[in-house]
């Protein structure tokens, strides 16, 4: 099983493993952690994830090339979700860089809208929990998948 794993996550980001769920939350959590977030760092320009692009500086979103309308809130969800790496990303961490250090209650709420949206994108990507974690996305499909 953990062959499998790490065949699946080869090349996208470093794999890291936890004995439970405390030790995966203080991980997280660490200022070490998987992902540093810091707000006032974003990144700017554009992230892929098959075809889908967010342009978080021209504030569009795009799905093989057709408009996708999101508020700025769900755009920067995504662009953190689906950008490199792709990793777990703690509520803690979403709701200070994507929603200005908003409760995890308004996180819900965007995800939920979020994952609406991304509904109707036909092999789009799909907002995951991560029970007692956070959230994540699967990564994009490779040129010849089907």
């Amino acid at each position: 099983m953990r062959q499998r794993v790490l065949s699946q996550l080869d090349g996208l980001a470093p794999v890291r493993s936890c004995a439970d769920l405390a030790e995966l939350r203080e991980l997280l959590s660490s200022p070490t952690g998987l992902v540093p977030v810091d707000p006032r760092a974003k990144a700017r320009g554009l992230v892929e994830w098959g075809g889908l692009v967010v342009d978080r500086a021209g504030h569009r979103v795009t799905w093989r090339g057709d408009p996708v309308p999101l508020t700025p809130a769900e755009r920067e969800l995504l662009a953190l979700l689906i950008g490199p790496p792709l990793v777990v990303w703690s509520y803690e961490q979403l709701c200070a860089a994507a929603l200005g250090g908003a409760d995890t209650t308004a996180l819900r709420s965007t995800i939920k809208r979020l994952r609406r949206r991304l509904r109707g994108l036909p092999g789009g990507p799909q907002v995951h929990t991560v029970r007692g974690v956070g959230y994540r996305l699967d990564r994009p499909p490779r040129r010849n998948d089907h």
